[in-house]
């Protein structure tokens, strides 16, 4: 169905190199990496003052993620909307080729406090492989106290839960909870638009001069919810994998031709298996696409046998 404003709208990955990263969004998802580079990170859908999606076809092409929420936001996103000054999810691809940094994101409480935005963020996981895991809470009784000596004595991680994961399982990381992500996974992250990060521990692994990373033990201790235990992966009911106060995300398995959104809202999509056209656009694995307010009765089609997608929405 043709509509107003072109439908989807793509933009360009920003890629960014981390310390855990590897070269998997090439091979998994056919992404042109920048050569010689551990790159942990896609950010796919970014509205920072540091880092700007950018539409890379059509009309629209050359447009930011900013400027289409400040200047076009009711056409675009829906005419109810929140007040906020920039677009309130990122979504990101990441590539853990080792593990990442133990780390909590504070609450609105406590980044007001400390400095710094609350997160809340879900993983998908679009490939683990086997025995692959992700830490995730603490065990069961473990205090402040506890966790605090075990800092001292570099054997903090011994406290956290791990929880096993497989290819197709989802987890909830609210703020609060203290977490890392194992190596061998290849997930999708959608969040708060957030980039405050308060590592506790890092496998007293060194940088890119080789000297440890900077940690912010402290902000760390004081921004982790110790009454939050042995949490485990996301057991959906339906096609909701996470219903919370600042996003939507439903995985749909696509076996005949679907509208994007029922209400006039967009509706934000990453391909996860298969193929999808939407409007002869065909959209491959890894792929992520914004269908506007305006084009809500846009039809995704599936493009090959098993086609899922993830659909994300305020």
């Amino acid at each position: 169905m043709k509509t107003d404003l072109p439908a989807p709208l793509l933009f360009e990955p920003l890629f960014q190199e981390r310390a855990w990263g590897g070269r998997r969004l090439e091979s998994a998802f056919g992404k042109k990496l920048p050569p010689g580079q551990r790159i942990g990170e896609s950010w796919e859908i970014v509205d920072r003052p540091e880092a700007q999606s950018v539409v890379r076809q059509g009309p629209w092409r050359g447009q930011t993620l900013h400027e289409l929420w400040r200047d076009h936001r009711a056409e675009i996103f829906g005419e109810d909307m929140p007040e906020a000054a920039r677009f309130p999810i990122f979504a990101k691809l990441l590539d853990a080729a080792e593990k990442l940094s133990l780390q909590v994101h504070p609450d609105a409480v406590m980044a007001a406090r400390l400095g710094g935005e609350p997160k809340t963020e879900m993983w998908y996981f679009a490939a683990a492989d086997d025995g692959a895991e992700i830490y995730a809470g603490l065990r069961t009784g473990v205090t402040r106290e506890h966790l605090e000596q075990a800092v001292r004595q570099g054997t903090a991680a011994d406290l956290v839960h791990r929880v096993e994961v497989k290819t197709g399982d989802a987890f909830f990381v609210p703020s609060g909870r203290l977490h890392a992500i194992g190596p061998g996974n290849l997930l999708i992250e959608i969040q708060q638009n957030s980039d405050t990060t308060f590592r506790l521990f890092d496998w007293e692994r060194g940088g890119r001069d080789g000297s440890p990373r900077k940690l912010q033990v402290e902000a760390a201790l004081q921004s982790i919810a110790f009454d939050d235990f042995e949490p485990d992966v996301i057991r959906p009911d339906g096609e909701t994998l996470v219903q919370c106060s600042h996003f939507t995300v439903e995985k749909w398995d696509l076996n005949r031709a679907r509208r994007a959104s029922e209400r006039s809202a967009f509706a934000l999509f990453v391909c996860l298996s298969g193929g999808v056209n939407v409007n002869e656009v065909r959209l491959e694995p890894g792929e992520f696409f914004l269908i506007p307010a305006s084009a809500a009765t846009a039809e995704l089609l599936p493009a090959a046998v098993a086609t899922s997608v993830l659909r994300i929405t305020l």
